[in-house]
């Protein structure tokens, strides 16, 4: 069990994987919603993605700042809580008949804005509840609720949009949410409310946060190939479920099983990273694993009909594999060479420099599927994507073999 043993490590265990398993359902049930229910085209849907994740543009850094100040564990609460009422009114609408395309977007716009909060917070938290040597532990299992969430997710995601809707799938991830804040809210452990400054000044935090990131080395090359990585990535699946669905002709449950078979790679890199990170160091592991995810998304382009969906099958194994060891690596990393004083404005500046072109990568996404075609916007997603590990192979990760507990800037 290990740091299972934690009984609060465990409770927030257990409040992560419930709200991975309902935020993937909802990943899968909204496009597909917006597809098969209200004809969205494919920039419409492309458009769903850039609303949920814009709010990291407006807010990432301030969030960080704030999160500094606070208590996190009220935040993790609370944003569950906003977002359970907010998905709830998806399926309310549908019952009666008035759902609209943009009462999604609405929806999606405030979710972010609670999802915002709620991850800065959340990656915030585990150093003020822990010892540093249950960092890398505590991260693998949090990134193995990714894998189940992904895996599991998708599956019941497409099973349950072909057999109850999209919109009751939906509000299953509403339930997710409430259940979510039930477990947080049990957590016992006292979290010390951080010292606050004299006179508080959120652009000179925020500017801390950022000048530590871009100026230290090894963070500055991560954060610079995780924005290309997910700006590609965000661009790939701006379209992808509208290729399945309208070039490969899959049913949402054929759609959900394949997924749900392919990213079950993630969950063996949840199990195994920290053994291989241990034996060939966490900077190789870090470089193999980023250039894994260019060439995944790059085999993902060979997809069409027949014989050729199992590239979809091998990509997206390939993809869960490689992307769960390296966030593992990452936030680690992170963790490791930040002082605490910094932990939440440099996981916000993290987190903005690659959930906030995630927007820009969807409105990228839906305007070259719309003007070159599906087909080809996969494969300019995935060659892009590979080419953005240059950053780290031309960095000091190339020469390193484990990243030092406390790496100057």
């Amino acid at each position: 069990m290990g740091i299972l043993k934690h009984p609060d490590f465990r409770r927030l265990w257990i409040a992560d994987l419930l709200s991975q398993l309902g935020s993937r359902l909802s990943m899968m049930a909204v496009p597909l919603l917006a597809v098969l229910t209200l004809d969205a085209s494919t920039f419409q849907v492309s458009l769903l993605r850039t609303c949920e994740t814009a709010a990291w543009l407006g807010l990432g850094l301030f969030a960080g700042a704030w999160v500094d100040r606070v208590r996190c564990l009220p935040v993790l609460v609370y944003a569950d809580l906003g977002r359970a009422m907010l998905f709830a009114t998806i399926p309310v609408t549908a019952w009666f008949g008035v759902l609209t395309l943009t009462q999604l977007y609405v929806v999606l716009v405030l979710a972010g804005v609670l999802t915002v909060l709620f991850d800065v917070a959340h990656s915030s938290y585990p150093p003020r509840l822990l010892q540093p040597d249950q960092l890398l532990p505590s991260n693998a299992r949090l990134a193995a609720n990714h894998s189940v969430g992904a895996v599991v997710g998708a599956g019941a995601g497409g099973v349950l949009v072909q057999g109850l809707g999209a919109a009751v799938t939906i509000g299953v991830d509403a339930l997710s949410f409430l259940w979510s804040a039930l477990w947080l809210r049990s957590i016992r452990t006292p979290e010390p409310r951080p010292a606050k400054a004299e006179r508080p000044d959120l652009k000179r935090e925020i500017a801390e946060g950022m000048r530590y990131v871009f100026q230290h080395p090894l963070l500055r090359p991560i954060a610079l190939n995780t924005a290309t990585t997910m700006l590609f990535q965000s661009a790939n699946g701006a379209v992808v479920i509208v290729f399945l669905v309208r070039k490969v002709h899959l049913q949402p449950s054929t759609i959900g099983v394949l997924s749900m078979i392919g990213l079950g790679g993630a969950i063996v890199a949840s199990a195994v990273t920290e053994r291989i990170s241990n034996r060939y160091g966490d900077a190789r592991t870090l470089l193999v694993s980023s250039t894994g995810i260019g060439v995944a998304f790059t085999l993902q382009a060979l997809t069409a009909p027949g014989w050729r969906l199992s590239w979809y099958v091998v990509s997206t194994l390939l993809a869960g594999f490689c992307i769960i060891v390296s966030y593992i690596v990452l936030v680690s990393t992170r963790q490791r060479v930040c002082p605490p004083e910094l932990q939440g404005r440099v996981s916000a500046t993290m987190s903005f420099v690659s959930w906030g072109v995630t927007p820009l990568g969807s409105l990228l996404g839906g305007t070259l599927g719309t003007v070159f075609g599906l087909h080809a916007t996969l494969w300019i997603a995935g060659l892009a994507s590979l080419a953005g590990t240059a950053f780290l192979y031309f960095s000091p990760f190339r020469t390193l073999h484990t990243v030092p507990a406390t790496a100057s800037h």
